[in-house]
């Protein structure tokens, strides 16, 4: 069994940013897995989607910083060895219409994914890196306005803005192509 969790901040006030783009996924892909009912789990302190023989989908509802301890638990108590742990995570190294899918090698900094990493004292997991950096001059030519960011905003506050109608438009085109490749590898 594969365990897949998607990284994100809970709470109505984080659902539409860029650092939640793991858990925008996780939701396209359990439609797309035919079962998008999640329940609670007081002990891994996680929404959950445990019926589907292949993977086990979580969306941790503690801070992204603090989800390493979650992934151990679940690891330890399901048994699944990290080759079979998928975590998605926004990513600022790659840019908005952009993924990576690898195993052992993640973005520069990414407190979410270092907290897994520590917790689990191994990177031999899987990451699939969405990419959502858009604070680049030529945004401007792609979207026919000014660009709302510049290089100058820094990282930890740029990922927690909302998407902008256009980027929310290329994210989801993302997660759509990046849920079937999911799938695909996950069905192996």
């Amino acid at each position: 069994m594969k365990l897949i969790v998607g990284l994100g901040n809970p709470g109505e006030k984080y659902a539409k940013t860029r650092h939640n783009v793991g858990f925008m996924l996780l939701d396209v892909l359990a439609k797309a897995m035919n079962d998008d009912h999640w329940e609670f789990s007081k002990k891994f302190k996680s929404l959950i989607i445990h019926r589907h023989p292949i993977a086990l989908l979580v969306k941790p509802q503690a801070f992204m910083n603090n989800s390493g301890n979650i992934v151990k638990r679940l690891i330890n108590y399901y048994k699944i060895n990290v080759g079979d742990l998928w975590i998605i995570h926004d990513d600022m190294d790659i840019k908005l219409d952009h993924y990576k899918i690898q195993q052992g090698h993640g973005p520069r900094l990414h407190n979410g994914v270092n907290s897994v990493e520590k917790a689990l004292m191994s990177e031999a997991f899987w990451r699939a890196r969405v990419g959502v950096d858009n604070r680049i001059e030529d945004i401007a030519q792609r979207t026919k306005g000014e660009p709302s960011f510049t290089k100058a905003m820094e990282g930890k506050e740029y990922v927690l803005q909302n998407f902008e109608k256009a980027e929310r438009e290329i994210i989801d085109r993302v997660i759509n192509k990046l849920t079937i490749d999911l799938i695909n590898l996950i069905s192996k």
